[in-house]
């Protein structure tokens, strides 16, 4: 399963105005389209167009822009997800708009019409349109989601269901478009002589090991019919967890660089918590503007490590700011800031040290009760003081719409 220019698709949900308009949604900083609407495409806009380069297009067949709304993304994401769990036993999350769905316990349901079900109530119920594809493998699914999309564009469920439905599914898709197959093996196996999946299904085991590795030998298997890549019901452990952005303006000042890096590392810090880890080691990084060539460059970074793998936002915080005195140099504009938390173990197997004076438990305790607070009440309604409010670095969002499902005092409102 997966949903139809998620982002722009969410938008619309609120607007209906938008319908049949051409729409993009921004990066962070509002910087390049990572969404387009059907009329957007149509219009030749590609992904990650840069918006400055696209202005005099955007006037000329106004086109609504939109900041990216993550919190109502997320929000969104969440009903589909709950809606899909609701028709079957077990699910994958892929990413916050794709879904594989393990229909392998039910062989006496129509599959062709359990998807048109699905797609229904999401789009009756939540208001997002998506597309589905039914195969015996992930890879011949995805395959024929995107099939479904281009070619069963209005009722975007495609089932390959048969030898003869797989094979003309396989013919018309060419090598770069297999999941998994990147840029440089696609011009490798063309210049190989297999321009489409179905000719890439056809190719020596012994050949396709040797030049793709064991990867593409288990999406060779995956084309066949053959199950070979495992099921993640929960998401795999992270080995290190990165919070960073670019700034709105570059900023020049240490303290206002202090009190993003603060916020960086507290983010870390609740992810960490999050995920029941700690971290060993944490790298904190600094840079200028790379594409400003007229001016003075500068790129550092640091790793320390901890006295103690620990979660605990003050530690990571003062650790961080650290690093920062140690790397950073004034007279510079910088753009982008960051931390890393690295080498995690699981917060239940954490070493003592005699030598550690803090109070593990009371700190815990403290720790679990903010991020209750703030999961409750809002984010960030309780923080450390060094984390500041000024926020000079914030990202731009000129056209942030409302978080119309998270926040009361933004739901849409309806008038006579």
């Amino acid at each position: 399963m997966d949903c139809n220019n998620f982002y722009c698709s969410c938008e619309k949900v609120f607007n209906p105005g938008l319908e049949g308009r051409p729409m993009i949604v921004l990066s962070n900083n509002d910087g390049c389209a990572i969404s387009r609407s059907d009329e957007a495409k149509a219009l030749g806009i590609a992904m990650a167009s840069p918006a400055f380069m696209m202005k005099d297009l955007i006037e000329k067949h106004q086109v609504a822009v939109f900041s990216s709304n993550y919190t109502l993304y997320g929000d969104m994401s969440n009903r589909i997800m709950g809606t899909l769990a609701f028709f079957v036993p077990k699910i994958e999350f892929y990413s916050i708009d794709e879904a594989f769905l393990d229909l392998g316990e039910m062989g006496h349901t129509n599959l062709l019409d359990l998807g048109f079900r699905i797609r229904s109530s999401i789009g009756k119920n939540i208001g997002i349109p998506v597309s589905i594809g039914i195969a015996p493998t992930k890879t011949l699914a995805k395959m024929a989601n995107r099939y479904a999309k281009k070619n069963h564009r209005q009722a975007a469920v495609f089932w390959a269901a048969n030898n003869s439905l797989t094979e003309k599914m396989l013919s018309e898709t060419p090598v770069g478009e297999i999941w998994g197959i990147g840029n440089q093996h696609a011009l490798f196996l063309s210049r190989s002589g297999f321009k489409t999946a179905a000719e890439f299904v056809h190719a020596p085991e012994d050949w396709v090991k040797k030049n793709l590795s064991v990867t593409g030998l288990r999406l060779l298997y995956e084309l066949r019919g053959i199950s070979s890549i495992s099921w993640e019901e929960e998401k795999p452990v992270r080995k290190n967890i990165c919070t960073s952005r670019s700034f709105g303006k570059r900023i020049s000042e240490k303290s206002h660089m202090a009190e993003a890096m603060a916020n960086y590392a507290a983010a870390c810090a609740a992810k960490l918590r999050a995920e029941k880890t700690c971290c060993q080691r944490l790298q904190v990084f600094i840079q200028t503007n790379p594409h400003k060539t007229e001016e003075a460059q500068y790129l550092r970074s640091i790793d320390i490590d901890m006295e103690r793998a620990t979660n605990h936002t003050g530690e990571i915080i003062k650790t961080a700011l650290r690093g920062l005195d140690i790397i950073f140099k004034p007279g510079f504009l910088y753009m982008k800031c960051g931390v890393m938390v690295m080498d995690l173990v699981p917060e239940a197997a954490v070493q003592s040290s005699c030598f550690d004076q803090a109070d593990r438990m009371k700190n815990g305790l403290v720790m679990k009760t903010i991020d209750h607070i703030n999961s409750t009440l809002g984010k960030e309604i309780v923080r450390t003081a060094v984390q500041g409010f000024e926020r000079k670095y914030r990202l731009k969002t000129e056209y942030l719409s409302q978080r119309y499902t998270t926040r009361m005092g933004e739901i849409l409102r309806i008038t006579n």
